[in-house]
């Protein structure tokens, strides 16, 4: 009868909570369409649990990011032959973190390899971001993660700390500007459930993320010397028709013509001497994505020519960036001034 009863009890505890769940889900602060499980909602008095909204998710610039993320961490850990497809899926256990933290920083971190357990994984991410929060607090970041909320699979504060990484190891790509999402807030405040709206700003201005660090020449050069701009842009004008020529090509606007990434490709031939074959990318471009894939195709032979990466993305150099199409024709510049 003891357990009977006693069973009794949790079964009622148990739907008391799903009530309770269900009625945070109705809440009259919630947006529409905001799919809350009923097991997000079993807190403490005085916790709280964040989680994106749906709206979200399909935010294009959010996307983009999410996607500038994934190919960085992919490129980061390529010799670790690690593949990240998924942030939440692939983040949330601390192996991928901990692999991009000790590439990154060249520190090795006293952590077991493989972790299966919830405690393991736990314990990994402790040690991970413990080391992340001593090298990024000093700097002034706001710590926007913990190991509770990363294991959780929270997107955003995935997000929150692969941008700081980014940017504070200058990693050689641009972020999506102005990325922000909003998140639901779920409170439990005197046995009641408050939820509420919140907006979360992921990335800034790239002048304002680039400010973390020492700003490169163009930077100043738009800021404090406008009237230089057309000589330098002469200057690079020259040097691309130098080599362009030999195929009977002229470019007289930078931003414009290397936009759809067909001279940037034609260009890097030329200056390494090797026919690229038109197979390996569009000549005529008809779309954003074409455009992409030739300049990104671009970078990839400005890397096999022995270049760093370009730290502009190839979506800005598509956009009409002025700033990031300088500083990929600069580069080409300063490495091939005196080839012939």
């Amino acid at each position: 009868m003891a357990g009977l009863l006693c069973g009794t009890k949790r079964k009622k505890q148990v739907s008391d909570l799903h009530e309770e769940g269900k009625n945070a889900i109705n809440a009259p602060m919630l947006p529409i369409g905001t799919d809350i499980h009923p097991e997000d909602t079993l807190l403490e008095e005085n916790a709280e649990r964040i989680m994106l909204d749906p709206t979200s998710r399909e935010n294009l610039k959010f996307k983009d990011l999410l996607k500038v993320l994934i190919d960085w961490i992919n490129s980061e850990l390529e010799e670790e032959r690690i593949i990240v497809k998924d942030l939440e899926e692939d983040c949330y256990d601390g192996q991928v973190l901990q692999k991009l933290f000790e590439k990154l920083s060249g520190r090795k971190l006293n952590v077991a390899e493989v972790t299966q357990s919830e405690i393991g994984q736990k314990q990994k991410l402790q040690t991970v971001l413990e080391a992340v929060n001593e090298l990024l607090r000093p700097h002034g970041w706001t710590i926007e993660w913990s190991v509770d909320s990363i294991h959780s699979k929270n997107l955003v504060a995935i997000v929150y700390l692969l941008v700081a990484l980014a940017m504070h190891f200058q990693a050689p790509i641009r972020l999506p500007e102005h990325v922000s999402v909003q998140v639901v807030v779920v409170k439990k405040r005197e046995g009641i459930l408050q939820t509420a709206l919140v907006t979360k700003e992921l990335t800034s201005t790239t002048e304002m993320m680039l400010g973390r660090f020492e700003r490169d020449a163009f930077d100043t050069l738009l800021d404090h010397a406008p009237d230089k701009l057309n000589v330098v842009k002469t200057s690079l004008i020259t040097f691309v028709n130098k080599h362009l020529n030999k195929l009977n090509l002229e470019v007289t606007e930078l931003e414009s013509q290397f936009a759809d990434g067909v001279y940037l490709v034609l260009l890097m031939g030329l200056l390494e001497d090797y026919f690229v074959p038109l197979y390996n990318f569009f000549l005529t471009p008809e779309n954003f994505e074409q455009k992409v894939h030739n300049v990104a195709f671009a970078f990839e032979l400005m890397q096999d020519g022995g270049l760093k990466k370009p730290k502009a993305r190839p979506e800005d150099v598509v956009n009409l960036n002025l700033k990031s199409t300088l500083r990929v024709l600069y580069n080409l510049f300063t490495n091939y001034k005196n080839s012939e």
